[in-house]
C-alpha cells in the first residue's frame, strides 16, 4: 500500500467538493448584455446572487471537511502521534567526573 496523506474516502469527498465548486461557478456565469452596452437585469437573478454562491461556499467547506477528516482505511498504528510537551533533548555525558 502506498503512503498517502489521505484515504480513499477523503479523496472522494474532495472530488465531490470540486464538482460542487465548478457547478457553483457555472451557475454564476452568463447574464451579459447582447450588445455589450445595454443593461441586462438577468445579472441579479436569484440563481446568480443566492443559489450559486451558496453552492460554491458549500463546495469549499466540503474541501475543508475532506482535508480534516481522519482517514478510516489507514491503520491506527501507522498514524504517528505527537508527544505532549517540548522535544526531549539528548542527554550528554559530562567530561568531568564527580
Amino acid at each position: 500500500m502506498k503512503d498517502f496523506a489521505f484515504g480513499k474516502e477523503n479523496f472522494l469527498i474532495i472530488a465531490v467538493a470540486v464538482i460542487l465548486i465548478v457547478i457553483g461557478f457555472a451557475l454564476m456565469s452568463g447574464g451579459g448584455s447582447p450588445d455589450g452596452v445595454s443593461f441586462n437585469p438577468g445579472i441579479f437573478s436569484p440563481r446568480r446572487i443566492v443559489i450559486a454562491p451558496l453552492v460554491t461556499v458549500l463546495g469549499f467547506a466540503l474541501v475543508v471537511v475532506g482535508i480534516l477528516k481522519k482517514p478510516k482505511d489507514i491503520p491506527e498504528n501507522d498514524i504517528p502521534e505527537v508527544e505532549s510537551g517540548a522535544m526531549k533533548k539528548p542527554v550528554q555525558k559530562s567530561k568531568y567526573k564527580k
